[in-house]
């Protein structure tokens, strides 16, 4: 089944057009805190209301003259209401405004996110049940370990993206804050009322004490939240390309009607898309790094972090957005190899049941150094000369000695791999 993602493009929210309207819906709530309090004529409030517009690019060629952005705006704002702006922006400082419509943007971005994540951890748990039992080797070290199943393999996945969902929710809350509290945050020239009024009606919480900033550890987190995202999502890829490997072969990304993997190689499929997830997922580790930057600030305030932090956030969540779209439909969409799995499980000729072998010698009463030193000597020999390791440990006399043939059969089954399977599967999707 493929999952269909049709929210709207993440880069909508960050658009020049969406930034001014976040800043104008700031300044209305002013405007109606201030009505409420009688400091505004309810005239003036309805003149407001009613026109209250800008324009992009009459904003554009007055800050080319002006040089300061808010300024800019609150004139072209001013030229489309006329005499009654004057009630426009009322004991405010420009942070004011930025810094708690940077707060709106940002928690549109995240509730976008959050909406595609969840839907993406419940397309990993449909495929980790599809695949609870599709059995398959486990690696450490990128050396044959013990069998496990590839649905064992996407519900730890399942687990992780658990884990940023919550991530994702918590810093949406950190986040979920304004300050209309002036100049250096002492409302020298604010009502207090008027903070509580236009956050509540902006859905955001005042922050209880602020500079003329918000502190950015709230940015930092939120940055940081979405870098360890797509960190998980190019550990998911990275699998997906060394499971696609031709040595390995178990597993494909999707490879579209039409495409083509090289110029000079006609054959090739390769993994494009994860190799790019890996790269992409770099850029948005390299701008928490920002993030964490940012803050570091001079008293109550410099500007240092302004600049930055338009490109972070739009460039984090785009990007971020760009991979968890792309990671959702590869699951999706990719081709899993059964039969190759289960052909890599006898790739090593036995050797991966060699702690099976070990502890039913410990079991008949061995000690441990001695049955590891027999146990390892066939497990070298089948691995230095290509031999099968079953035939060389029902050979061994020192294993003949304490195993019989049915000790040795029940040794080399798959059967007790699979038995706790259900039993994690239940704790994980139980709990969650």
């Amino acid at each position: 089944m493929i999952e269909r993602y049709t929210r709207p493009a993440m880069g909508a929210v960050w658009t020049e057009e969406n930034r001014y309207r976040k800043w104008l819906a700031v300044e209305l709530a002013v405007c109606e805190a201030w009505a409420r309090l009688g400091r505004i004529p309810r005239p003036a409030l309805r003149t407001i209301r009613e026109k209250a517009d800008f324009s992009v690019d009459r904003i554009d060629a007055i800050e080319r003259v002006v040089k300061h952005d808010i300024i800019a705006f609150l004139t072209s704002v001013a030229e489309k209401v006329g005499p009654e702006s004057r009630h426009i922006h009322l004991g405010l400082t420009s942070y004011d405004v930025v810094d708690t419509a940077l707060s709106l943007l940002i928690k549109e971005s995240l509730e976008k996110l959050l909406v595609d994540l969840r839907a993406f951890h419940r397309l990993l748990r449909r495929q980790a049940l599809k695949h609870r039992m599709t059995v398959c080797i486990g690696r450490t070290h990128g050396i044959h370990a013990e069998p496990v199943t590839f649905g064992f393999k996407l519900l730890v996945w399942y687990e992780e993206v658990g884990r940023h969902i919550g991530r994702l929710e918590n810093a949406l809350g950190t986040i979920s804050v304004g300050r209309i509290s002036g100049s250096v945050g002492t409302f020298i020239h604010l009502d207090p009322r008027v903070e509580v009024m236009a956050l509540k009606k902006l859905k955001l919480r005042p922050a209880k004490v602020s500079t003329q900033v918000l502190q950015r550890d709230r940015h930092a987190e939120v940055l940081s939240a979405l870098a360890l995202l797509a960190t998980s999502i190019e550990k998911f890829a990275v699998e997906i390309r060394h499971l696609q490997r031709t040595e390995v072969q178990e597993l494909e990304e999707p490879f579209t009607k039409g495409q083509k993997g090289s110029s000079s190689m006609p054959h090739k499929k390769n993994p494009v898309r994860c190799e790019r997830a890996s790269g992409l997922a770099r850029l948005v580790r390299a701008n928490a790094g920002v993030g964490l930057e940012n803050v570091v600030l001079w008293h109550e305030r410099d500007i240092s972090h302004s600049s930055a932090e338009r490109v972070v956030f739009p460039d984090s969540f785009i990007l971020t957005d760009f991979l968890l779209a792309d990671i959702a439909d590869i699951v999706a969409n990719w081709v899993v190899h059964p039969d190759r799995m289960r052909a890599n499980i006898d790739a090593t000729r036995g050797l991966i049941f060699s702690q099976s072998v070990l502890l039913a010698l410990t079991k008949k009463g061995l000690v441990r150094e001695e049955a590891y030193q027999v146990v390892q000597r066939s497990s070298l020999k089948a691995w230095n000369e290509g031999l099968d390791f079953r035939a060389l440990v029902a050979a061994d006399p020192d294993v003949a000695r304490v195993l019989g043939p049915k000790d040795i059969e029940r040794c080399f089954s798959l059967a007790p791999y699979l038995d706790k399977i259900d039993y994690i599967f239940e704790r994980v999707l139980h709990e969650s």
